[in-house]
């Protein structure tokens, strides 16, 4: 998806507005979700304002794929919400948003206003955002946000963030949400050892991966095959995962420690089902926290 908006950003833009659409039970409000969507995406959710559709549109979503994206999606936002709200009471003073798609944490998490935010992605789907961020988020609350287009397979990142003012070795939270899965096992590797060489010690990186087993096939995982079968379609496979096992090893290789390490399925578990909210999560696509030694 070299030249083109990434179809997954959209997805999950979707998602977080129609989690915001809900009038009950909700466990994250993004007011900006809706404003980033265009054609049929914008459509069905301005319908999911209505109560019933907007159950009917989930449960939709939930039956064509059982393997559980949009709840996924949804448990991760919480999490990576809260992971990041922690980081930033520990007094981190840059966030990166790394391959940001339609993310709106810069725009609403609170606090985060009070740090330099650089969102990272490629150039082609940094440019609609911008866009659309120029059409829905005030100037008032967009001011510490920096852009950074950067292809992180082919491009030079730290030189992007250099350029963009990015201080080395001040204490960051970098945010890499969907995004491992669709790179190189050289270019996770490339970016994990940039980031532990170029933040201060005690600085977070929250990232989510899928694990190996749902891409080679050996893994016992519902609805594995219908999800991948759908971003391969829309031109976005699945490229690289981590065995969970061995992930501790490998973030210690790189210069950090591995503090959590949890299935959308457990932070759903966490999340939505306390609201009396069972909905299908993947177990095999997981959310990850490490500390910078």
């Amino acid at each position: 998806m070299r030249n083109q908006t990434s179809r997954s950003a959209e997805h999950v833009a979707l998602f977080r507005a129609l989690e915001t659409a809900r009038r009950r039970h909700r466990v994250f409000t993004d007011p900006y979700a809706k404003g980033f969507l265009t054609g049929t995406h914008r459509l069905v959710a301005a319908l999911a304002a209505l109560p019933a559709a907007g159950r009917r549109i989930e449960e939709y979503i939930d039956r064509r794929w059982p393997g559980g994206p949009r709840a996924s999606a949804v448990a991760r936002t919480r999490l990576i919400d809260d992971l990041a709200l922690e980081a930033l009471a520990r007094g981190a003073r840059q966030v990166i948003l790394l391959g940001a798609g339609y993310d709106s944490r810069a725009y609403r998490l609170p606090g985060i206003a009070a740090a330099r935010v650089f969102e990272v992605d490629h150039p082609a789907t940094q440019a609609t955002k911008r866009r659309l961020v120029r059409a829905t988020v005030h100037p008032s609350r967009r001011g510490h946000v920096r852009f950074v287009p950067v292809d992180l397979v082919t491009g030079d990142l730290a030189a992007a963030l250099r350029t963009a003012g990015f201080a080395a070795l001040e204490p960051t939270v970098v945010i890499w949400e969907g995004v491992t899965n669709y790179l190189t096992a050289a270019a996770v590797d490339a970016t994990m050892r940039l980031i532990a060489a170029s933040t201060a010690s005690g600085s977070t990186l929250i990232f989510t991966y899928v694990d190996r087993a749902a891409l080679d096939g050996t893994g016992d995982f519902s609805g594995v095959t219908e999800w991948h079968a759908a971003v391969r379609h829309g031109g976005e496979p699945w490229t690289f995962g981590f065995a969970p096992a061995e992930l501790p090893g490998y973030v210690a290789a790189r210069g950090l420690r591995l503090a959590l390490d949890q299935s959308a399925r457990e932070a759903a578990d966490r999340y939505l089902e306390p609201l009396g909210r069972h909905e299908p999560a993947a177990s095999f696509y997981r959310i990850a926290q490490a500390e910078i030694l």
